[in-house]
């Protein structure tokens, strides 16, 4: 791959952020990448595993000059971090997030760009339970989707130089407008991370069980919803609250088709749970097919992204 951006900035720098760091590098894709995180013990952190080429001590540092600006905090915190960057951002330059909720970023970043920069939303649909600047690695992306949603107006050329950095990391990519992406997004991923919250939660509950048991005996099925449920408290938090309709709506649903196992299972319903089982198992045949899992029985995930 050939050098998309001279210089990318990197603000806040997690997983994600680390992650992109290292998968630019792998690819030669900037001349430089500086970054910037909130936390002085998060930067000193970086400096030392040698994350980003340089880490600055503010956000207005690591932006000024930069051709990208990638925004990788919790959504709750974009619309600040924009409004501080705003004065020094480079005419010309894109500004992109990687955020999992989108109609809630634009709304708070966008009146934040400056006439003559060029706002890009995007989301790399990847992660691992793991969060901090060292659990990133160069292979996060790969054949993982990322959704590019551009905004009213955006210039297609700063799309398609974003685009090629995405895929330059491993990406896939695809664009999606907002409101949809955010409907996708409940059912695929935010609905399903506060089910597992509440899996976990409830067995924590469940004093009949031991502790041991539960950790002892999670071999099938609750041992997943531990992995989902470790994730960032913050970044989940702010998800909830910046996709409220669209998680609640797919909650409802949710709720509506519990209450119909319930019944099947209370009136010994075996073909209503026959058939929904079967219908579920082709879903999941699908997701293998489309290369975005396997079906090796890995225990409990060898790789540490996987």
């Amino acid at each position: 791959m050939s050098q998309i951006y001279d210089r990318v900035a990197l603000i806040g720098l997690g997983l994600i952020a680390s992650s992109m760091f290292w998968a630019i590098k792998r690819a030669g894709l900037a001349g430089e990448v500086t970054g910037y995180a909130r936390s002085e013990a998060t930067r000193d952190t970086a400096r030392r595993i040698g994350l980003c080429d340089r880490v600055c001590d503010t956000a207005q540092e690591a932006v000024e000059g930069a051709d990208l600006v990638v925004l990788c905090v919790p959504v709750g915190a974009m619309g600040a971090v924009a409004k501080d960057i705003a004065p020094v951002l480079k005419p010309g330059a894109t500004v992109s997030d990687v955020g999992s909720v989108k109609r809630h970023v634009i709304q708070a970043v966008q009146p934040h760009i400056p006439d003559g920069v060029h706002f890009i939303p995007a989301h790399p649909l990847a992660g691992t339970e793991h969060s901090g600047p060292e659990s990133g690695f160069a292979e996060l992306f790969d054949n993982r989707w990322c959704l590019l949603v551009p905004v009213e107006n955006s210039d297609p050329e700063a799309i398609a130089r974003l685009r090629a950095l995405w895929e330059g990391m491993g990406s896939n990519v695809d664009e999606m407008d907002a409101d949809h992406h955010d409907l996708v997004l409940a059912v695929t991923s935010h609905a399903p991370h506060l089910i597992a919250y509440t899996m976990v939660g409830v067995a924590d509950d469940l004093r009949r069980v031991t502790d041991s048991e539960v950790i002892k005996y999670s071999a099938a099925g609750f041992r997943d919803f531990t992995r989902i449920a470790a994730s960032d408290p913050t970044m989940w938090r702010d998800v909830f609250l910046s996709n409220k309709d669209a998680t609640l709506e797919i909650l409802g649903r949710f709720t509506e088709e519990l209450f119909a196992l319930q019944r099947a299972i209370r009136t010994g319903d075996g073909e209503h749970l026959f058939d929904y089982f079967t219908r579920t198992r082709a879903i999941r045949r699908g997701i293998i097919d489309a290369g975005q899992d396997t079906d090796a029985p890995d225990f409990g995930r060898g790789k540490a992204g996987s």
